[in-house]
């Protein structure tokens, strides 16, 4: 009994809470892992295209929740989602046809426009904390649990509880749908092959009769929408704020880097990867080796390595040890 409750315990606060992290993660390093194949720079400006897509989506829920509209069980949100995604796509062409065509224009080399997209970045974030705010943003309707702890409790008669929020049960199953239809189109059809084949060989493709500007504008847009759906997945399971978003950029791109940047299976493994050792790092586990140990044995600390305030630093500490040990990231993606 004590081993099936220290299982639930892990479950509770380790296992499905990484789970959901690391789905969100993946999202958002495939968007800046397709820009680095195909576009060929890091762009620093992402977490907060996730954060204005996540801003649209907001806002249009607001608005449907205003008028009385809703999806029961479920967020309003999925119904908003769709005019984030439209919101954000809209603003990434304007700032690729305003500013990132002049530079590819020029052929400028790659760190020229990574700085441009940290310029980018700020204009982003200013935006949006002018339209929203800065503060947390709240926008979760719906039922608010799969299962609560109270009735898993009931159900199971163990004494630990296993709560599985609707958040986090709707991120994985948005997840699985979006990188299942991202894969569909990159590997099935036509100008998903000419995506892939510009990422190959630039050059080659062009003479093979691919539109570069047909590819960087497909790029953007598919961008746009794993960015308003991993924003949108955040701030649903935990909350919305402007400066959350900047932050976020770190792990985001350490999940790249690991699992290999530019390579889209390399996005999604890095994601879990890093959610499950941020997680994992700053949990007390002190509750699970109560289980686990007979009395005398127990221990008087947390049994955490690390606060929760410095999870951002274990995606730091992972990032710089893939930079010196394997930089081509655990998938062979392209060297930093």
């Amino acid at each position: 009994m004590d081993l099936l409750n220290a299982f639930v315990a892990l479950a509770n606060f380790v296992l499905i809470p990484a789970v959901a992290y690391g789905a969100q993660l993946a999202l958002g390093a495939l968007g800046v892992t397709l820009i680095y194949g195909i576009l060929r720079f890091s762009n620093f400006a992402h977490g907060d295209t996730m954060a204005f897509g996540a801003m649209v989506t907001i806002l249009v829920t607001w608005l449907l929740q205003g008028w009385g509209v809703s999806l029961g069980p479920l967020p309003t949100a999925l119904l908003a989602l769709p005019f984030g995604i439209l919101g954000c796509m809209a603003l990434v062409l304007l700032t690729d046809r305003m500013v990132y065509r002049f530079y590819r224009a020029q052929r400028v080399k790659p760190v020229i426009l990574v700085i441009v997209s940290m310029g980018v970045m700020f204009v982003y974030n200013g935006v949006v904390r002018f339209i929203i705010g800065a503060d947390d943003q709240r926008f979760a309707d719906g039922e608010r649990f799969i299962i609560s702890v109270r009735d898993f409790k009931e159900l199971t008669g163990l004494e630990e509880g296993l709560g599985i929020r609707t958040t986090q049960g709707l991120t994985l199953v948005t997840a699985v749908i979006t990188v299942a239809a991202l894969f569909w189109f990159l590997n099935r059809t036509r100008t998903g092959k000419s995506m892939r084949a510009y990422s190959d060989n630039e050059d080659l493709a062009l003479l093979s009769g691919i539109n570069p500007e047909r590819v960087v504008m497909i790029t953007w847009l598919l961008v746009a929408a794993l960015a308003t759906i991993a924003g949108t997945l955040y701030g649903l399971d935990k909350t919305f704020k402007p400066f959350t978003y900047f932050q976020l950029l770190l792990p985001v791109f350490a999940s790249a880097i690991v699992g290999g940047l530019g390579s889209p299976i390399g996005a999604i493994a890095g994601g879990f990867v890093i959610a499950f050792s941020e997680v994992g790092i700053t949990y007390a586990w002190k509750k699970v080796a109560e289980y686990l140990m007979p009395e005398a044995w127990q221990p008087d600390s947390l049994l955490q390595l690390l606060g929760t305030d410095y999870k951002f630093a274990v995606s730091f500490v992972i990032l710089v040890i893939v930079l010196l040990i394997r930089p081509t990231g655990l998938f062979k993606g392209k060297s930093v």
